[in-house]
């Protein structure tokens, strides 16, 4: 059975709490943003959040018009929060398990540890839409939760995040950072490439001709 516990708003806001503190996530953060080109108008960010991600895409592009979608009542609710008054933002319902609806055209579409969560055919799926969704020339920066190479090196990094097999996120379903990107070329993006990575982190990048 598929296990998620981001509809329980006691797990997204225990997950806002320890945010801040997953080991060298700024590094990938500020990595992601070098991807973005200075001239993006329209950004896409895919599992929101907060808004955390997005709101550093919005200080480099201060003009761009974004779309933040993300299913979690408390997460939407953190969302709005954060770009209240913002009318540059639109903040969406939207649960990436289902075909993404008709949101426009982008010239940047970014997510950040959201898409670990879906199945890996869903996955793949979501890798198409989102070529489908990128103007030409646009890119996809996925800051992402991949799998470890061997069972030895998950232990080790759940023990730098302060976390162990027993208390991990049953809704994690990790898939090889290798088998991701070559889905990327198959599906069409060029300059495909992992950006940044520490242990399961990894920037996965691609562009659409």
């Amino acid at each position: 059975m598929s296990i998620n516990l981001w509809t329980s708003s006691e797990h997204a806001l225990d997950y806002l709490c320890r945010a801040d503190s997953i080991p060298h996530r700024v590094e990938g953060e500020a990595t992601l943003l070098e991807f973005i080109s200075p001239t993006a108008k329209t950004v896409l960010d895919l599992g929101t959040g907060d808004g955390r991600l997005l709101a550093l895409v919005k200080l480099d592009h201060p003009d761009a018009n974004a779309t933040a979608i993300d299913f979690s009542p408390a997460m939407l609710e953190a969302a709005r929060k954060r770009f209240e008054g913002d009318h540059s933002v639109r903040v969406k319902a939207h649960d990436l398990d289902h075909p993404l609806p008709t949101l426009g055209r982008f010239d940047a579409i970014v997510s950040s540890f959201a898409i670990h969560h879906l199945t890996h055919q869903r996955k793949r799926e979501l890798y198409a839409e989102v070529h489908t969704l990128l103007n030409r020339g646009g890119v996809f920066c996925n800051l992402e939760h991949v799998s470890s190479p061997t069972p030895q090196l998950h232990k080790e990094f759940l023990h730098r995040i302060g976390d162990t097999s027993e208390t991990e996120d049953p809704s994690n379903k990790l898939l090889e950072m290798e088998t991701q990107l070559a889905w990327l070329r198959e599906i069409g993006f060029i300059d495909v490439d992992c950006g940044w990575k520490w242990r399961e982190l990894a920037l996965l990048v691609g562009r659409k001709l």
